[in-house]
């Protein structure tokens, strides 16, 4: 008798069983079929979007337009759950834990992925490895500003200041390991400005404090300096990205003011949507294209404007190569800064 699972010799001809050829195209089927089927009934219930910064705030209020547009698209609500805290670190490990399913996304930042995981000893998450790029939103500058009785137009006059014999310059920051406070050391160590770091509890107390003259500088994100910019409250110097920001097109970029390794180590930052690992593909694009319609509604697009913010977006696969590099950029800037939370 010939068993049916062994495979079978006629002559110089190796035959499979049937029993196999069934076996392999079940098995595919069964592979398939359930993919297929996740894909076709993605969206049967309320998607929650997973914001790592207080409510009220700029990432918040850029959520929640995200939000709003993208849920006329899939056809769901998109609940925004905020969970701030540790530089947004604890809401984006709540996405990274999350079941991979297409139900949790969330609201990453450089901060959440590129920064914090060289900050933090005990960083709760991996973003290389623990985390599906959907696609980036918006892109932003820092621009550094100056109190306007500190005596320099330029950039370079700035600098030359701080090296004078006599003077005490300083920066402030919203706190160790912010953008902000980077932006400042990598300054530092590029040009050899003379500058003692101030941290403060935010960037609103330390841009009051630029303001009224017991700081000399900081950077800051246009939101909240183009108005004093306007008022005449600061002087604007320098902005970190690569390109002119076109919310302060007259001010001039690291690179034209003679700094050019600035843009190369941290330039333009931004905020992205993000969810866990291992998400399938399909659930993946359709998260993928709704964000690139959801970009398209005048609602959005007059959200971000009002944000200062660039509209930004890339293939999820381009995404992932993108936050790859951010992560090894920023590492650098954080070891060369010291800075360490605890």
């Amino acid at each position: 008798m010939i068993r049916r699972d062994k495979t079978i010799t006629l002559g110089d001809k190796t035959m499979t069983p049937i029993r196999t050829l069934l076996g392999r195209t079940l098995s595919g089927l069964f592979l398939a079929v359930p993919l297929a089927s996740f894909a076709q009934d993605y969206t049967s219930k309320p998607i929650r979007m997973i914001v790592p910064f207080s409510a009220g705030g700029p990432t918040d209020v850029l959520a929640r337009s995200l939000a709003k547009s993208m849920r006329e698209v899939l056809g769901q609500p998109i609940i925004v759950d905020n969970r701030p805290g540790a530089g947004g670190s604890i809401g984006i490990d709540g996405v990274a834990k999350a079941a991979p399913d297409g139900y949790t996304i969330g609201m990453a930042h450089t901060g959440t992925t590129a920064i914090n995981p060289h900050l933090y000893p005990r960083h709760p998450y991996d973003p290389r490895t623990d985390l599906t790029p959907i696609t980036p939103i918006v892109s932003y500058t820092n621009v550094l500003v100056i109190n306007p009785k500190v005596p320099a137009n330029t950039l370079a006059e700035f600098i030359a200041w701080t090296k004078r014999s006599g003077v005490s310059a300083n920066y402030a920051s919203g706190g160790n390991g912010a953008t902000n406070h980077l932006s400042g050391e990598l300054l530092k160590a590029l040009t050899g400005a003379k500058l003692e770091h101030i941290p403060y509890k935010g960037s609103a107390p330390a841009l009051v404090d630029v303001m009224g003259g017991s700081v000399s500088a900081m950077f800051d994100i246009p939101i909240t300096s183009l108005p004093q910019i306007r008022a005449g409250h600061v002087r604007p110097l320098a902005v970190t990205s690569v390109k002119r920001s076109s919310y302060l097109p007259d001010v001039p970029t690291m690179r034209e003011s003679g700094v050019p390794g600035f843009d190369e180590a941290g330039s333009d930052l931004w905020f992205g949507l993000v969810a866990p690992a291992k998400l399938p593909q399909p659930v993946v694009d359709r998260l993928y294209q709704a964000a690139l319609k959801a970009m398209q509604t005048p609602e959005l697009q007059q959200a971000i404007r009002g944000m200062a913010y660039e509209a930004w977006t890339l293939p999820p696969t381009e995404f992932k190569s993108f936050m790859n590099i951010e992560y090894d950029k920023w590492g650098k800037v954080v070891k060369l800064s010291g800075a360490k939370v605890d």
